[in-house]
Order: C-alpha cells, then sequence, then structure tokens
C-alpha cells in the first residue's frame, strides 16, 4: 500500500502537478548555508586555538564553493591563523598568505589589513639595535609599503608611527657604532655614520646628539673641515632648538665667526612634543628584555614625517675625492661629495692604464710611503718637478701612544747599531792604519760610503701632533 502511493506521487510530480507552488530559495538570511556553517565552524577553532582544524576547514570551504561570498574571508582567515600561531614558521606562512591575498584582491579594505600585518610580522621579529638589523629593516620596507600602496585606507596612520618606531632602532644602531668609532679615534668612519643618521633618521631621539658629536669629529680633524662643522652646528641649532647642545653650538658658532641661524618654532614645538611624550620600560620590562631581547622603542619619535626614501651613505673625508668617484683629477667639485656605491663595468678605453699615474704613488707624494718605484710610474725624480705635498687626509687609524713608543724604541736601537758599527769601522781604520771612513749626516754626499740605515718599519709616518706630544 505505501509503495502504491510513493508510485502515485512521483507520477503526479513528473506530470507537473505540484510546479504551480512557490520556490524557496535556500539562500536566504534565515537558512544556515553550507559555506557560512563551514567558515563559521573555522573562526570558532581559530578562536579556540585549533588552528589545524580550522586551516582545514577553509580549505573545504575555498575548493568546493568557488563562488562563495566567503571566499576572500576564507583566504584571509587562514593567514591570520598562521599569524596567531607566532613562531617563525606560522609567521613566514602568514605573510606568504597575506601577499596572496593582496594579490588577488588589491582593492579590498582587508588588503591594506593584510599589508599592514606583513608589517607587523618583521615587527615581532625585531631584536635590539645591537643585533641583527634583518628584520627591522625588512619590517621598514614593509610599513612604507602600506603608506605609498594604501594611502586613504585606516591603517595609514598606524603605519606611519610603526615606521618611526622602526627607525628608532635603525638609528640607534647607526649612533652606537658611531659613537664606538668616535672614542676609539676612527674620526672620519665617525663622521660618515653621523652624518647618515642625521640625513637619513632626522626624527630619531638623539640626532641632535649624532650632529654635535659629528661637528667634535669635524674640529678634531683640523682647521680644513672648519666650514663643514659651521654646517653641521647650524643644522643643530636651526632644527633642533630644544636640544641640550644648543647653547654651546651658538658658542661654538660665535667662536668661530660664524652667524648664528634662526630656530625653526615648528621644529621646536614638534620636538618638545616627542621629548614629553617617551615612554620607557620599567624595571620588569627591562629585566625581560635582556631575555626576550625585544627592543624599547618607547623613544621613538610621536610626530613629524617619517623618511620615505632610503639614501646612500657619502664617501668618508679620509678617501680622496679623485678615490670617491666625485671629480676628474684635477677637477672641481661642483656637486656633492661622492657616494659609498661601486659599479664594475668593463673599460671600452684602456689608454689610461698607459697614460696615468701607479694608483699606489697616491700616498708617496704626500706621506714619503712609497709602495710603488718613481721611475715604474713615469714620475720625475728630480724633486724640483715633484709637486710639493698635500696635507694628509684624516686616518681611521691613528698612532696610539703604544706604537709610538715602539717606534722610538726601534729608532733608539737602530741609531745605537749604527754609532757601534761606526766605532768598529774607526778602530779597524785606526788598526791599519787608514783613513777612518766619514761619519754617516744627513747630509752625506752619494759618493760616501753606504753605511747601515734603520729599517723602514722604524720611521713614523703620519704621527699625529697629540700623539708625539
Amino acid at each position: 500500500m505505501v509503495a502504491a502511493v510513493v508510485v502515485a506521487v512521483n507520477l503526479l510530480c513528473g506530470f507537473g502537478l505540484f510546479h504551480k507552488k512557490k520556490y524557496e530559495t535556500p539562500i536566504t538570511k534565515d537558512t544556515m548555508q553550507p559555506d557560512k556553517v563551514l567558515f563559521d565552524r573555522a573562526i570558532k577553532d581559530i578562536e579556540h586555538g585549533n588552528y589545524l582544524a580550522a586551516r582545514l576547514t577553509l580549505n573545504t570551504l575555498i575548493n568546493t564553493y568557488d563562488t562563495s561570498e566567503y571566499l576572500a574571508k576564507a583566504k584571509l582567515a587562514i593567514a591570520d591563523s598562521w599569524f596567531r600561531e607566532g613562531d617563525a614558521h606560522g609567521l613566514a606562512q602568514a605573510e606568504i598568505e597575506y601577499k596572496d591575498f593582496i594579490l588577488f584582491y588589491p582593492n579590498m579594505e582587508e588588503a591594506a589589513e593584510s599589508q599592514s600585518k606583513v608589517c607587523d610580522i618583521h615587527i615581532k621579529q625585531m631584536s635590539k639595535a645591537d643585533r641583527d638589523p634583518a628584520q627591522a629593516q625588512r619590517a621598514e620596507d614593509e610599513c612604507r609599503q602600506v603608506i605609498v600602496q594604501f594611502p586613504n585606507s585606516k591603517f595609514t596612520k598606524d603605519a606611519e608611527q610603526k615606521l618611526r618606531d622602526v627607525q628608532e632602532i635603525l638609528a640607534d644602531k647607526e649612533f652606537k657604532t658611531a659613537e664606538y668609532y668616535l672614542k676609539k679615534g676612527s674620526l672620519p668612519a665617525a663622521q660618515g655614520r653621523f652624518s647618515f643618521v642625521t640625513q637619513q633618521y632626522p626624527l630619531y631621539s638623539a640626532t641632535d646628539q649624532a650632529l654635535w658629536d659629528e661637528a667634535d669629529a669635524y674640529r678634531r680633524m683640523g682647521d680644513r673641515f672648519e666650514n663643514q662643522e659651521a654646517e653641521v652646528l647650524s643644522n643643530l641649532v636651526r632644527n633642533y632648538p630644544a636640544s641640550i647642545h644648543l647653547a654651546a653650538a651658538k658658542s661654538r658658532l660665535t667662536e668661530m665667526k660664524r652667524p648664528i641661524p634662526d630656530s625653526d618654532p615648528a621644529a621646536y614645538a614638534r620636538m618638545k612634543y616627542n621629548l614629553e611624550h617617551e615612554t620607557h620600560e620599567g624595571l620588569v620590562g627591562r629585566a625581560m628584555s635582556v631575555v626576550t631581547g625585544r627592543p624599547d622603542m618607547g623613544a621613538a619619535a610621536k610626530q613629524g614625517p617619517p623618511v620615505m626614501i632610503a639614501i646612500n651613505p657619502t664617501a668618508p673625508v679620509s678617501i680622496p675625492l679623485e678615490a670617491a668617484g666625485s671629480i676628474a683629477p684635477g677637477a672641481t667639485p661642483a656637486g656633492p661629495i661622492g657616494v659609498s656605491d661601486v659599479g664594475i663595468g668593463v673599460a671600452s678605453n684602456t689608454s689610461a692604464l698607459d697614460q696615468k699615474n701607479d694608483a699606489r704613488l697616491a700616498s708617496a707624494l704626500t706621506d714619503g710611503e712609497h709602495k710603488a718605484s718613481v721611475g715604474s710610474a713615469c714620475i720625475s725624480t728630480d724633486p724640483a718637478a715633484t709637486p710639493a705635498p698635500a696635507a694628509p687626509l684624516p686616518t681611521n687609524h691613528p698612532v696610539t701612544a703604544k706604537q709610538l713608543d715602539e717606534i722610538k724604541k726601534k729608532q733608539q736601537e737602530a741609531a745605537a747599531r749604527i754609532k757601534k758599527q761606526q766605532a768598529a769601522a774607526a778602530k779597524q781604520a785606526a788598526k791599519s792604519g787608514t783613513a777612518a771612513p766619514a761619519a754617516v749626516t744627513p747630509d752625506a754626499t752619494p759618493n760616501a760610503a753606504p753605511a747601515a740605515t734603520p729599517p723602514a718599519s722604524a720611521t713614523p709616518i703620519n704621527v699625529p701632533a697629540a700623539a708625539q706630544q
């Protein structure tokens, strides 16, 4: 009986007797759609830390319902699950997923959020300023990308502050390196590092200190760098008027008889605001940072536009302009001093190898250190034809007091050895009845008998006046 009823119903349906009834679509707000069920289940798993189960569910949604309205949200949720795991592998996978989301959905608001999360990934892995800066450099690039690619997004302002925080750590690394060179006495190296900090990171909390130390390096390198010192001090007075070195910088400019520039009111207000809003970790935070290695970014600026373009460090002042590639030999520099970029190419004209002087003789005309023979470089041996030696450039390897003592000791030993040889020669001449050889003096003629000379290493080269004293 039941079977007969079923057959009758099927026949009636086949003839279309029930087609007039209104069709109720299952895709409504009140209907539990399969893709929505899967998405909600995955979100619940992510909230409870079941990341693997959530990713399996989300991949099922993506592969099964390729036209679902939850497709983009599912891809973003997969990236978020990796991001929440937090370990190095999870963060690497999260970056890949976020980059894929930006590639497939560049016009969605979530694309800017994904790029901001990529910035956070590298900030999470940053170390202190005295450690590997690779993650900080990546974070700087990714935060800049948020500002450049999504300028109208709500995440742009947050990305600017993240960029200021990251640049605080990168600047601190360069500043501490420069301070080390300054204490060591390697003035050109210190000046180059300080100059890079002040140009690349003007919002750094210790930029005014870097300017003051850079001016001090110029002062210690000699009077030839007085213009550079005055320019740096003027920059300090003009753009960092809240600095503790303001009065000393003005006093130094007055001593140098240079004009004192007016301070920028906007720069003063910005610097004052940043100083007042610095935050520092407490005792517990500082103790934990020793274990975790996390940097303290509380001193980072809270106002001011972060630098969006990376600059190339300039060539150190210890490198001649011709060697730095800034100007041709004998030409006058028309622009900024050269940068540290080094290019490689195939020379189309090799005549310079035959016509120009040997590069190894560059120091022979200044400090007397001959690294190649004069004749081999086609340079005249006539003293009258030799140009007057120029003042030597500052060096990164100043002579220490210990080295100076060793040099003096070798000179004294060489002088005693020569005196002993002369006494022996005079004694031998008296025994044989011949004339004693003339004593070797600096004014001896070329025809005089050669005498023993001190070794080349015993002659001090470029000994600073301070070290001689």
